[in-house]
């Protein structure tokens, strides 16, 4: 692959119109040290140096999007609370179009909090309902995002499942039509609840772990023999375009038509919170850029890589992304 080849794709994904759909949190970080024990109980006390809060899950999604230039929309619901309130602010100043983030007077906003020593995490508090969406707020939900799909048109949309109940599958279902209807690349994240929900969209991105749990498959060598086998069972079941498998440490397999497994290249891993929105945003980009499966899967094993080696949620440097491309894929 030649430098301007690269060059045109980084800037081809500034003009890229993108819809992500689906579960969004508010990570928060609690940064401390420990210097004693708790006289109340075995337990460290941890003092407070300084907070830190971030979009998680699909609102993650949408930040990497930005971080790549893509003009972004995010569809969700969170609570009418104050958690609710600070997500949707963070987002809106990190350029993210919030107009079909649904206020809920029923469900709280997703908060995972996280207590740091140094680079350690110690505890992680969770404070959200993974129940799906009541129809209260699942029906003027699914008639703001079609509404959106119809007049925009967006170039790609991305499915971020994270079994928090958004994307309950009469959601799901009604997205993937209007999509299919207008021609849209449709990218999707799963889970295990609806793992087999995401009929006929475009790329379908599980991780190894969601493999095996989503096939009650072993997949115990992750060879090539198993992974073939994977695709073909999805193909069976989903009738998709494109499987796009993460393997951790092992690197990226996609199958188009015909497999291919890409290693990983070396980092010093860090973190791996994130990786996997960095890798959809990327991926779903890339393809509705190029349409090109082969690279797609490239330049998102590079961006997955490169993130974990920070620590917590970060989005993708754009520009270090496009200088690792251009050191490792250019000929």
């Amino acid at each position: 692959m030649n430098k301007e080849r690269i060059e045109t794709v980084f800037e081809d994904m500034k003009r890229l119109r993108v819809l992500v759909v689906g579960d969004v949190m508010l990570d928060n970080y609690w940064w401390g040290h420990i210097d004693r024990m708790s006289p109340e109980a075995p337990v460290p006390v941890v003092a407070l140096d300084r907070k830190d809060s971030r979009l998680g899950g699909a609102a993650n999604v949408a930040v990497n999007c930005i971080a790549l230039g893509a003009h972004v929309t995010l569809a969700s619901v969170v609570g009418s609370d104050a958690e609710g309130e600070f997500l949707l602010n963070l987002a809106r100043n990190g350029q993210i179009d919030t107009s079909l983030v649904l206020k809920s007077v029923i469900r709280p906003t997703t908060t995972k909090s996280r207590i740091m020593n140094v680079d350690a995490q110690m505890l992680r508090i969770d404070a959200e309902t993974t129940d799906d969406l009541a129809a209260v707020d699942e029906h003027p939900f699914i008639d703001r995002v079609l509404r959106h799909i119809q007049i925009e048109k967006p170039d790609v949309v991305i499915l971020e499942d994270y079994n928090k109940g958004v994307l309950k599958e009469n959601v799901i279902q009604r997205i993937i039509a209007h999509c299919s209807e207008l021609g849209c690349v449709v990218a999707v994240d799963p889970k295990l609840k609806n793992f087999l929900a995401y009929k006929g969209v475009t790329i379908f991105k599980p991780n190894l772990k969601e493999v095996r749990e989503g096939l009650n498959l072993p997949v115990e060598k992750v060879s090539d023999e198993e992974l073939h086998e994977v695709h073909q069972k999805l193909k069976a079941e989903l009738s998709h375009h494109i499987t796009f498998i993460t393997l951790s440490d092992k690197g990226v397999y996609f199958n188009n038509g015909q497999p291919v497994h890409i290693p990983a290249h070396s980092r010093n891993i860090a973190d791996v919170s994130g990786a996997g929105d960095t890798v959809i945003a990327t991926a779903s980009l890339v393809y509705a850029a190029t349409k090109d499966a082969a690279l797609m899967a490239q330049i998102s094993n590079i961006a997955g890589g490169l993130v974990c080696e920070k620590v917590g949620v970060v989005p993708i440097d754009a520009e270090l992304l496009k200088q690792e491309c251009l050191t490792l894929l250019a000929e």
